[in-house]
């Protein structure tokens, strides 16, 4: 099989992701075979490609954000049938039996396996994923919609939920990329008013076009304080930026999972019971939920297209903010 492998990291633009020829993997007790369409091209891939993120183990193939027809049933696997169109995301196994998991807080197992990260993913025309970790796809997406869902989607859920956004609030959101731009939407289905805070001017109208009531530079002021807001640039001098744009009693979410240091700030700017928090990961309910409500609203994500051999020239156009919406590797027959 074509996949895209990375042996060491490096700067995208030293095109760290080499094209190999590999056997097809066979899928182990529980496992199943996909034949990959499409896989989403996300920051954590960025990540790892310039060793920002060091996986376990190289080489490694990224990606995951993987939209497949199950073509191989490992032994004991239920509820999956072959020729089904399934979608795997980045939370690719847990133990099952922590703490964590027992509480619903699968996304916090200390044995938690990540697509991509600790096994190979989607940057390939095959791959092996956990039966009971990956998503039956509604009919109402294709796989083009889907990719971004099974991250980008899932994590800007999960990022609102953890800042508590209530219908009808007012919502802050710090960078504005794939992530951002389906947690828009979601937000003003929820009819809240959404305030963006940008850099470039292609995101910053892009996020008019999506609905945004206000756009500006990080370091700009909104016309109101924010109930809430989410960070989603991998950037520290953002956070007391935004929690200098809430109400008292505000919540800011900091969706990455990679940063560069927080800096020191005056304590007055988390005084008034201000909430900080992280968002890690995400639960495997975060994706049907999401999935549900992408039909339901339905979500329209901004993609663009690439073939499996040009991953490094996805990434390097990641890198410098030069895509709206997000990056899909086109790899397989698929429906548009």
């Amino acid at each position: 099989m074509q996949a895209m492998q990375l042996f060491k990291p490096a700067p995208v633009e030293e095109l760290p992701l080499q094209p190999v020829d590999l056997n097809v993997p066979q899928p182990a007790s529980g496992q199943v075979l996909l034949r990959v369409q499409v896989c989403g091209v996300c920051r954590t891939d960025l990540h790892i490609c310039e060793g920002e993120l060091t996986p376990p183990h190289y080489p490694i193939i990224p990606g995951h954000q993987v939209v497949g027809i199950v073509e191989m049933l490992g032994e004991d696997v239920q509820g999956l049938e072959i020729g089904q169109r399934v979608g795997a995301a980045w939370l690719g196994k847990t133990c099952g039996k922590c703490a964590f998991c027992m509480r619903g807080e699968e996304n916090l197992c200390p044995q938690a396996r990540f697509t991509g990260f600790h096994f190979n993913g989607g940057y390939a025309e095959w791959m092996v994923a956990e039966a009971g970790f990956v998503y039956p796809l509604p009919a109402e997406l294709s796989e083009r919609q889907a990719a971004p869902l099974l991250c980008a989607g899932i994590i800007g859920y999960r990022a609102l939920r953890k800042s508590g956004l209530q219908p009808g609030e007012r919502l802050g959101l710090y960078g504005f990329g794939a992530s951002a731009h389906l947690a828009i939407q979601i937000a003003r289905y929820w009819g809240c008013e959404v305030f963006v805070f940008t850099r470039s001017r292609n995101h910053q109208r892009h996020a008019e076009a999506l609905g945004a009531a206000w756009v500006g530079a990080p370091d700009q002021t909104p016309p109101q304080p924010l109930d809430r807001a989410v960070s989603f640039a991998p950037a520290g001098e953002i956070i007391p930026l935004g929690l200098a744009a809430l109400r008292p009693g505000g919540v800011l979410a900091v969706n990455a999972v990679h940063a560069s240091p927080i800096p020191e700030m005056p304590y007055h700017l988390i005084y008034g019971e201000r909430v900080l928090t992280s968002v890690a990961n995400a639960t495997h309910q975060d994706g049907k939920e999401l999935l549900e409500l992408a039909v339901k609203i339905p979500l329209q994500p901004d993609t663009v297209t690439y073939p499996l051999e040009d991953a490094n020239e996805a990434l390097l156009d990641l890198k410098y903010s030069r895509l709206n919406g997000e990056a899909v590797l086109e790899i397989g027959t698929y429906s548009s």
